[in-house]
């Protein structure tokens, strides 16, 4: 019998809870097989609640072993059990204490969410409902409570001993091997930020000294021997607390914050109050090991969940329905973060690409859905680029539409009329309302409705009037479950480019509003005209992407090809790139499909040539600008019919052509913006190595004698992972000499460093091919390949499914059939990570007929088995509807 997708949960049938859990304390007996947890709840009434309800606490797979309530046994017909659900029939009418004692197995706990145990270390992951696997709870956001929390573990195994807030005591327990620790957390918190971390761990410690004199302790936990490898992750939390407080005020709140590294994680990093635990790959950095990007990512991650404790943990989420409401505000505040500390085009490009990646496909499939939805069936298989990375763009205009003073003022009034509570969409932007008086009713539509706006351009100019007319109007695609769309409020900001390459301003416009350089759409449909324009201008439209939208304007390739040398916007700039190449890459691939020889427009091809012969661009801008749209980007624009191989060719010719066209230049910039000296990971030097590697890059292909030979030196001579990787893909991916021996040389070098051998995975995961599948089998039976671990099951598999398109869909469907089983075998062990591999085949409705058969034939397999997950029955039946 085929598993049943789980009840739908809707926002409209919210209702607060029945009962408060005011306090909690927590004795966690640790054991492997047998840990004994004892909790006492502090239990009130409703005030509104009839006396005799019901008290229902959630589950999940518990074992009971003592309930009493107010100190009493309670008798067998006053409550009802289960390992999912525990009822009390009739509570008190006034405040009880609740004692329940339940009994776990961290040791079998293979899903890694509640309480676990992994390579020697207790850890805990309760975001979402992870908490109900630890005790029985009122397992919601909106229940907020003071805890403390004793654990008591086996001195030897587990000397470091930790929980969320402030250590209270510690000390040995008399006539046993084993100690205890005593935490308190003063600030009322949901369940899902209750953590707790034992093992032998080594501590790193530091302090910071706030704003206001007060000093905190500094500590991150990593296994013995990765000490030397915390420094950047120490360095970016005490930037990220003092930026906090520089640009929004926010000081930190208790005595001591700690960071817990650890490599069984089913996600990134988890922003416990005053414990955060991290997946290793976001802490653990040396020039060795992490490429730059690995530093920029640990840098933003420590950040996200350091700037958590007010946007998501002072002031949390009322409902699952509202995660947009701390994940889209923290990823906004993080990116904002990581703009100051770099550079600020840079960064913004490099959020674009990910949304347009990741973000609009999804928008576009059977995944989509509203950044807050209002119907979920599994709450784990919601935290997507949509919650994250389009809540964050959400918040971008708000601050764009308001202004930066009026977005801070707004946000002011938010933290404090919201502290220590848990809150809604609604209520957070009240607070911009009632500080600006704007009404943001329209505004709020962007957390209500799925999909893409496209938005349409068409221009004129009438050299007699001197003016420049410009016609807007926007539609949303149809999205699945979504009936119609109402016209959104979308902020564009623009520029009017003269033939001298400098901004244009008009005497006068009209037919939209318009603040500075913003026009600010309201209705499906905008006539605009500017008057007092001398000469023919180019639109420079969506600049620094102010919304996240698609836009459909007709350009001549003149006026690209102007945009994308004289633009003096960087996002813009790079985006008329793009577009050239993107155009390009559409009608080669096109050519390729019906069997016909093409090669790319000399134009194209010549801008490439320019951007990379301008003095005037950031190295790290035109590392860029010179990258090639990916696969998948391709694959978006063409929509429908999508063939892998003719895009994969496309983009092979595009590249040796420019290659082979300016291989002295690109030979000189690999070698001229190699950086010299000690590695650093700073954005100056990293965007010169970008440059250098990426002119490497275009080399390889350039068919000149020694570009064989260039990339051998480069791989083996790199004293650095960045340049070490990048090498490696060269000569893997292009099957190039010394394709084997730089794969063993990898291995001999880094086989003892998890991080680093997730990397030579991953290469051989996303090399094309048809010799792939047969390797990824083969490195299924690798010592090294642990099935248990997500990093490695994700660099490996997730890596294959994301990135190498031509095999993952490959004509003859082994691609999917390799996917839909590792999904099945998996899903019995690790749910989430299952799910999430799922969600590979978002898209595969856009591809030919012939794979698309294949697809739904492989998602049809994984449908019919009779106990898949929750999680991954959720994905299954949206990807088939």
């Amino acid at each position: 019998m085929r598993s049943e997708t789980a009840p739908a949960i809707r926002l409209e049938d919210y209702q607060p809870p029945v009962y408060r859990i005011e306090k909690v304390h927590l004795t966690v007996k640790l054991d492997p097989a047998e840990t004994e947890v004892v909790a006492t709840l502090s239990v009130a009434r409703q005030a509104d609640v009839q006396a005799g309800t019901p008290l229902v606490l959630d589950g999940d797979e518990l074992s009971l072993r003592e309930l009493k309530l107010n100190g009493e046994v309670l008798p067998d017909d006053g409550y009802t059990v289960s390992p999912d659900k525990l009822e009390i029939h009739a509570p008190p009418s006034k405040p009880f204490d609740l004692k329940i004692t339940t009994q776990i197995n961290p040791e079998a706990n293979t899903k890694l969410m509640g309480l676990y145990r992994s390579s020697g270390t207790y850890c805990t992951q309760c975001e979402a409902e992870g908490f109900r696997r630890i005790t029985y709870f009122l397992d919601r956001p909106d229940v907020l409570a003071i805890y403390t929390t004793r654990v008591e573990a086996p001195k030897n195994d587990c000397p470091v001993l930790l929980a969320n807030g402030n250590l209270m005591e510690k000390g040995d327990i008399d006539g046993t091997d084993r100690h205890y620790a005593l935490w308190h957390d003063p600030h009322p918190k949901p369940a899902y930020l209750f953590a707790l971390v034992a093992g032998n761990l080594a501590q790193v410690p530091d302090r910071f000294t706030t704003a206001s004199d007060k000093k905190v302790d500094l500590n991150i936990y990593v296994e013995h021997g990765n000490e030397g490898l915390c420094s950047w992750a120490m360095d970016s939390l005490k930037r990220s607390m003092k930026w906090d407080e520089d640009v929004f005020g926010r000081e930190y709140d208790l005595d001591v914050f700690n960071i817990v590294a650890v490599s069984d994680f089913n996600m990134g990093a988890m922003e416990n109050k005053g414990l955060n635990i991290f997946n290793d790959k976001y802490v653990l950095a040396d020039p060795e090991t992490a490429t730059d990007q690995d530093y920029a990512n640990i840098e933003a991650v420590i950040a996200h969940e350091y700037f958590h404790n007010w946007t998501g943990n002072r002031i949390t989420c009322r409902d699952w329905f509202q995660l947009c409401l701390k994940e889209g505000l923290t990823v906004f505040r993080d990116q904002e973060f990581t703009s100051d500390m770099r550079s600020r085009p840079v960064k913004r490009i490099t959020d674009v690409r990910l949304l347009k990646t990741h973000q609009f496909p999804e928008d576009a499939g059977p995944l989509a859905h509203p950044v807050r939805p209002r119907v979920y069936h599994e709450i784990n298989n919601f935290y997507t680029a949509t919650v994250y990375e389009k809540g964050a763009e959400v918040v971008r205009m708000l601050k764009t539409v308001l202004g930066d003073e009026g977005f801070h003022k707004g946000l002011d009034l938010y933290f404090d009329r919201h502290d220590g509570e848990a809150t809604t969409i609604e209520a957070f932007l009240t607070c911009f309302e009632d500080t600006t008086g704007t009404d943001l009713s329209q505004f709020a539509l962007w957390y209500e409705q799925a999909g893409t706006p496209v938005v349409s351009v068409a221009s004129a100019y009438d050299a007699d009037r001197q003016t420049y007319s410009l016609s807007l109007s926007q539609e949303i695609p149809p999205v699945p479950g979504q009936r119609s769309s109402k016209p959104a409020v979308i902020p564009l900001r623009f520029g009017l480019l003269g033939p001298d390459g400098k901004d244009m301003h008009a005497t006068s416009a009209s037919g939209i509003k318009i603040s500075g350089d913003v026009l600010l759409m309201e209705k499906s449909r905008h006539e605009i005209t500017f008057s007092g324009i001398s000469s023919q201008p180019v639109m420079s439209l969506l600049r620094a992407f102010s919304a996240p939208v698609r836009i459909d304007q007709k350009f001549a390739t003149a006026d690209l090809q102007f945009l994308a040398a004289r633009d003096n916007d960087p996002f813009n700039r790079w985006q008329a790139v793009q577009s050239l190449a993107m155009q390009e890459l559409v009608r080669l691939t096109g050519t390729l499909r019906h069997g016909k020889l093409g090669a790319p427009a000399d134009g194209v091809v010549s801008v490439f040539g320019a951007v990379l012969n301008d003095q005037n661009l950031d190295p790290a801008l035109k590392a860029l600008a010179l990258t090639l749209p990916s696969e998948a980007d391709i694959a978006q624009e063409i929509g429908k019919n999508v063939d892998p191989d003719a895009i994969l060719a496309a983009r092979k010719q595009l590249r040796q052509a420019i290659a082979r066209q300016f291989h002295g230049a690109l030979r000189a910039a690999a070698l001229e913006f190699a950086p010299r000296g000690d590695y650093s990971p700073d954005a100056e030097t990293a965007g010169k190595r970008a440059l250098s590697n990426r002119a490497a890059y275009y080399y390889a292909v350039s068919n000149t004698e020694d570009a064989a030979q260039f990339t051998w030196d480069r791989f083996s001579s790199a004293d650095n992972m960045t340049d070490r990787l990048a090498g490696l893909m060269l000569l893997v991916h292009d099957h190039m000499p010394g394709e084997t021996a730089a794969l063993d040389l990898y291995l001999s070098r880094h086989e003892k460093s998890s991080l680093a051998m997730d990397k030579w995975f991953m290469v051989q995961a996303t090399a094309p091919g048809d010799g792939t599948l047969a390797t990824i089998k083969s490195l299924f039976s690798h010592p090294l390949y642990d099935a248990t671990n997500p990093n490695r099951v994700r660099a490996l598999l997730q890596s294959f499914a994301t990135g190498n398109a031509t095999q993952f869909a490959r004509p003859d469907g082994a691609g999917f059939e390799l996917v839909a089983e590792s999904v099945l075998e998996i899903d019995k062990r690790n749910p989430q990570v299952a799910s999430r591999l799922l969600t590979s085949f978002r898209s595969w409705r856009a591809l030919d007929a012939n794979r698309c058969a294949l697809a739904e034939s492989a998602l049809m397999k994984i449908s019919s088995c009779e106990d898949l997950s929750r999680d991954s029955r959720d994905i299954i039946d949206r990807t088939l509807q």
